[in-house]
């Protein structure tokens, strides 16, 4: 076993005006440009939040380190403090040690250590910065430098099979849902124009969003009981449940809103697919400022007809969200009142709701089953990743 500041050293290397590209880290490309990720204008404008890395460096974000966000710089760079900057020395391959570090092994050895210095709760574990002064403790398997490359290599090679896959079980996922789109939309009836019998949606359903309470008061927080949700949910079928919980007190002192089953909940914000996905709720909770409730007047609503509707006018939804400039990325919850609607008699809202049920179970199923396998893929990975860094396998055999 070898101490692991024994292997690597910390770089924190400062060049006022040098000229570099900016880098950022990806948890699955690794050490990247930051033009690759955004369209954020790409100069710094001030180097004194910067470090330089160089090729063969590894560099880490230290706040999600435990998800796999570190990589092996291909070029020189400059990075944010946020990331620590390592250099391998004599005798230690960067490739081999960032595999190293991407092992469920080294998770556990951090979170050992992490436990110690943030009072023994998951939750300081889940916000703890891991520096290079937690890293260079850790007694780590590193063979001779020929057996980290063949490492390495071998890896390299089983890694891209299976990231294949499941980019391929992706793609098919992303072919399923617009599948599942396109019959959600063919059997809503056609978008309302005006004078054509439609309504504003705020005329028929009460439509709020929430807030989050400082996390730092853990009189919110600690001992709730209360479901609290955010925007994520909206990537479920249904929600039955919360993750995270708020007190009474926070109900009465943030402006938190109770809403009932039925309701459906709208993502207002973020630049991925989330921002105008819709889901609906099945249980009593509250919810922060970046999700809308929708609760339907249930004289005028049949909820999972309502549910349908609003899934058929995503693409609505987020034109609406961009239509005053790429700046706004974010749905309000006035837009969503003004939304123009067509209520059909409930039981037709209840027919069409029931034929979307059948109509979409087996495209919802194949979607689960293809997700089922991709964590299973993902499984795999990190157990290869795992066994060969840790000498459990030969490599030269299983290659």
């Amino acid at each position: 076993m070898t101490r692991f500041g024994h292997a690597m050293e910390k770089i924190d290397e400062r060049i006022p005006g040098v000229d570099l590209p900016l880098m950022s880290v990806s948890q699955t490309r690794g050490v990247i440009r930051r033009s690759e990720l955004t369209d954020a204008p790409q100069r710094a404008e001030s180097l004194d939040n910067y470090k330089v890395c160089r090729a063969n460096d590894i560099v880490f974000n230290k706040m999600s380190i435990r998800s796999g966000a570190m990589g092996v710089a291909a070029e020189d760079g400059l990075v944010t403090y946020h990331y620590e900057v390592m250099r391998p020395r004599e005798g230690t391959d960067p490739h081999f040690v960032a595999y190293l570090m991407k092992s469920s092994w080294f998770t556990e050895e951090l979170i050992k250590r992490e436990r110690g210095i943030g009072a023994g709760n998951q939750a300081n574990v889940r916000t703890t910065e891991v520096p290079f002064s937690v890293l260079k403790t850790i007694d780590a398997y590193i063979p001779d430098r020929a057996e980290q490359r063949s490492i390495a290599d071998y890896l390299d090679r089983e890694t891209v099979r299976i990231d294949t896959l499941i980019e391929e079980q992706q793609r098919l996922i992303e072919m399923l849902r617009e599948r599942r789109r396109a019959v959600v939309k063919n059997a809503i009836p056609p978008k309302p124009s005006l004078g054509s019998g439609s309504d504003k949606l705020g005329r028929t359903a009460r439509i709020g969003n929430g807030s989050t309470p400082r996390r730092e008061n853990r009189v919110y927080w600690d001992c709730g009981d209360v479901p609290w949700l955010n925007s994520s949910v909206v990537n479920q079928a249904r929600v039955g449940s919360a993750a995270e919980f708020v007190t009474a007190a926070a109900l009465a002192e943030c402006h938190l809103p109770i809403v009932p089953p039925g309701s459906v909940l709208v993502g207002l914000t973020g630049q991925g697919k989330t921002r105008g996905m819709a889901t609906i709720l099945d249980i009593e909770s509250t919810v922060n400022q970046h999700l809308a409730y929708v609760t339907p007047d249930r004289t005028r609503w049949w909820p999972d007809y309502l549910l349908w509707l609003l899934t058929a006018a995503y693409d609505d939804l987020r034109r609406i969200s961009e239509e005053n400039g790429s700046t706004k990325g974010g749905l309000t919850c006035e837009a969503l009142k003004q939304l123009r609607v067509t209520v059909p008699p409930i039981d037709e809202q209840r027919r069409i709701a029931l034929h979307l049920d059948g109509q979409t179970s087996k495209t919802d199923t194949l979607i689960a089953e293809t997700e089922r396998f991709i964590d299973l893929a993902r499984e795999r990975r990190s157990a290869l990743i795992t066994a060969a860094v840790t000498g459990q396998i030969d490599v030269r055999k299983a290659a």
